[in-house]
C-alpha cells in the first residue's frame, strides 16, 4: 500500500515480497556499523523481520517503517524511512536507512521531510523523536536539516550503547 509519494520517491508498506532487498539493507556496511546486526542472514529471516516488525506495526498502530523506493521504471528500492513506536521512547521515532550507493544523494532527506509531514497531517501526532548513534553524522545532519534538535544522549532498555536524542514539535 503507498503511503506517500515526493518529487522522487515513493513510500509504500513492506511486503514479505521485499525480502530480497530487505536482507541486502540489512547486511549493508552502514546498516550494521550505525543500526547493528540483526541477524538476518537469509531470505527466510529477511521475511521474518518484515512480518514480524514493519508488518506487525501497521496492524497495531497503523504506521511502521515503509520500504522507500525511487520513482524509476524499475521501482527500485532504495532503503527504508518511516514511524516507529519503540520501547523506551515516550514519543514516536522517525527512522531511516538507505543503502550505501544511495547515501549522499538528498533522498533521505526528502523521505525523511515527507514522513514528518505524515506524522503531522496524516497522523496527527504533535511531536517526534529520532535516535542516532553518536558518530552517526550523516543521519544528525538529516534530522538537524528536517527542523529537528538535538536533546541530550539517552540509553533505550536492553542497549548498551548511549545514542543521541533529537526532536520536533509538529
Amino acid at each position: 500500500m503507498k503511503v506517500m509519494e515526493t518529487d522522487q520517491l515513493v513510500l509504500r508498506w513492506l511486503t514479505p515480497d521485499d525480502a530480497e532487498f530487505i536482507l541486502e539493507l540489512l547486511n549493508d556496511p552502514s546498516w550494521l556499523r550505525f543500526i547493528g546486526d540483526r541477524g538476518v542472514r537469509t531470505i527466510e529471516d529477511a521475511r521474518n523481520y518484515i512480518v514480524t516488525g514493519p508488518m506487525e506495526m501497521y496492524s497495531r498502530l497503523g504506521f511502521g517503517l515503509f520500504l522507500t523506493e525511487l520513482k524509476d521504471e524499475a521501482r527500485t528500492p532504495i532503503g527504508i524511512c518511516g514511524l516507529i513506536k519503540r520501547d523506551g521512547l515516550d514519543d514516536v521515532d522517525l527512522g531511516f536507512a538507505f543503502l550505501s550507493r544511495f547515501q549522499g544523494k538528498g533522498y533521505g532527506f526528502e523521505a525523511a521531510a515527507a514522513t514528518l509531514g505524515y506524522a503531522r497531517d496524516g497522523l496527527g501526532l504533535k511531536r517526534v523523536v529520532a535516535i542516532t548513534s553518536e558518530d552517526n553524522v550523516g543521519s544528525a545532519r538529516v534530522l538537524e536539516k528536517i527542523g529537528m534538535k538535538f536533546e541530550g544522549m539517552i540509553q533505550l532498555p536492553h542497549d548498551a550503547e548511549e545514542l543521541r536524542l533529537f526532536g520536533v514539535g509538529l
